[in-house]
C-alpha cells in the first residue's frame, strides 16, 4: 500500500485528485489537507509515500511547504500543483527539490504517470538506503577494547575533515575498515570509494591503473581509459598496501598530492581531480625510506593523520564479541542455524596466538560452524580450531 497526501486549499480540486488517483490503483491510500500547517501536521503524524502539494496556498505557500518537507524527510518525493500564473514557480520549486510539477487543470495521463513516477523512485531510495546500511554492516567495527575505542574516536574527529589519512598495522587487522568508516562519516559519501590494492597490480601497470592511458600509450592500450583517481573524483581513493608501489608511480601520486592534477599514461594533458587520498601499509614506511624503496617526501604528504590499527593479540577481549558478531553473519551467509560457544570454547580462542589477526579468527569460526556440535565446546575448538 502507498499512502498519498494531498495539500491543497481548493476542497473541489482536492476531490478530484483523489478520484482520479484513487481510481488507478486499489493500493493507493490517499489522504488530504486542506492547507500547508494540516499537511505538515499530518506528516509528522503519519508515513507517507508521495505528497502533491499545491503552490498558492494561504498560510503558508507551497515552497516554504516544500522547504520543510525536504528538511525533515529528504526522500518523500513531492509534486507541486501550479496554476498557470505559477509555472515559473513551479519551474523554482524543481530546483528546491520538488519531483515534478502538474499544472491545473490536471492532465489524466501526466498526472498518473507522474504519480507512478514518483512512488518508483521512493522505492528505489528506500532499497539504496537499505543496501547502504547492508554495506555498512558489513564494515562494521567490533570492539570495546581501548585500542578500538580510540581509533573510533580518531575517525569521529578525522572523517568530517579532508585531512589524509595513514592506516597503518599488521595484515588482517582489518586496516580496509577504517578506511571504509573514514569514508562513510564523511562529506564525499555519496560519491564513490574507489579502492586499490598497490601490491595486487604489477609495477608495470600500476600508473595506468591509478592515472589511466590513451590509445596507442603502450602494448594493449587499444583505447582511452580513465583511471581510479578520475573515478574516484569528488569522492575517497584507498591505496592499500602503498608499501609495494613502484618509485615512479610514487612520483606520480606525489605531484598529484601536491597539484590535485593527474595526466594518463601517454598524455600531456592535465587533469583536475577533487580526492580524498587514504593510504594503508603493513610495511614501516621508514624503514623502507632508509632504504631508498620510498619516497620521504610522499610519507609526509599521506601520513597528516596516523591511524594505527594493533593486532588481535594485543586486544584479546575483543574476541568474545568478534566471535558473537562472525557467528550472526556467518550463519546468514551460510544458511545455517546460530551456534552458541561455551565460555570454555571462548576462553580457549583467547588464548590463541592470533597471527593472521581477525581474518584468521573469522576463517576459525567459520570452520567450527560448519564442522562443529549444536554448541561450540572446547572440544571442538581443539578439534577444528588447533593451532
Amino acid at each position: 500500500m502507498s499512502n498519498i497526501l494531498i495539500i491543497e486549499d481548493e476542497a473541489a480540486i482536492r476531490r478530484v485528485l483523489s478520484k482520479i488517483i484513487g481510481e488507478e490503483s486499489e493500493s493507493y491510500l490517499i489522504d488530504e489537507a486542506e492547507d500547508g500547517l494540516i499537511g505538515l501536521e499530518m506528516l509528522s503524524k503519519k508515513e507517507y509515500d508521495l505528497v502533491l502539494c499545491d503552490i498558492k496556498m494561504p498560510k503558508m505557500d507551497g515552497e516554504e511547504v516544500l522547504g520543510k518537507i525536504k528538511k525533515i524527510l529528504p526522500e518523500l518525493p513531492v509534486i507541486m500543483i501550479s496554476g498557470h500564473g505559477d509555472l515559473e514557480t513551479a519551474v523554482n520549486t524543481m530546483r528546491l527539490g520538488a519531483f515534478d510539477y502538474i499544472s491545473k487543470p490536471p492532465d489524466l495521463n501526466r498526472l498518473l504517470n507522474t504519480v507512478r513516477n514518483a512512488l518508483v523512485r521512493k522505492d528505489l531510495l528506500v532499497e539504496n538506503t537499505r543496501l547502504k546500511k547492508k554495506v555498512s554492516k558489513r564494515y562494521e567495527m567490533i570492539g570495546e577494547s581501548a585500542s578500538i575505542l580510540h581509533i573510533k574516536d580518531m575517525i569521529e574527529k578525522v572523517a568530517p575533515t579532508d585531512a589524509r589519512v595513514l592506516i597503518t598495522g599488521p595484515n588482517g587487522t582489518g586496516k580496509e575498515l577504517v578506511a571504509h568508516w573514514l569514508h562513510e562519516k564523511s562529506d564525499r559519501n555519496k560519491a564513490p570509494m574507489i579502492e586499490v590494492n598497490c601490491a595486487a597490480i604489477p609495477s608495470e601497470l600500476i600508473e595506468s591503473e591509478l592515472f589511466g592511458h590513451v590509445k596507442g600509450s603502450f602494448t594493449g592500450a587499444n583505447k582511452d581509459r580513465a583511471g581510479k583517481f578520475e573515478a574516484a573524483n569528488n569522492g575517497t581513493i584507498f591505496l592499500d598496501e602503498i608499501g609495494d608501489m613502484s618509485l615512479s608511480a610514487q612520483a606520480k601520486v606525489l605531484r598529484a598530492l601536491q597539484e590535485n592534477r593527474i595526466s594518463r599514461v601517454g598524455s600531456d594533458k592535465d587533469i583536475k581531480v577533487n580526492v580524498r587520498v587514504v593510504a594503508a601499509t603493513n610495511k614501516d614506511l621508514k624503514k623502507e625510506i632508509s632504504e631508498g624503496r620510498f619516497r620521504e617526501d610522499l610519507y609526509h604528504r599521506l601520513a597528516v593523520i596516523l591511524i594505527a590499527v594493533p593486532a588481535l593479540n594485543d586486544r584479546r577481549e575483543d574476541i568474545p564479541l568478534l566471535v558473537n558478531y562472525f557467528s550472526e553473519i556467518i550463519s546468514k551467509e551460510q544458511g545455517i542455524a546460530p551456534k552458541k560457544f561455551t565460555e570454555a570454547a571462548i576462553e580457549l580462542l583467547k588464548s590463541y596466538d592470533w597471527t593472521g589477526n581477525i581474518r584468521e579468527l573469522r576463517n576459525v569460526i567459520e570452520r567450527l560452524l560448519i564442522l562443529g556440535m549444536q554448541e561450540i565446546s572446547e572440544d571442538d575448538v581443539k578439534m577444528f580450531a588447533s593451532k
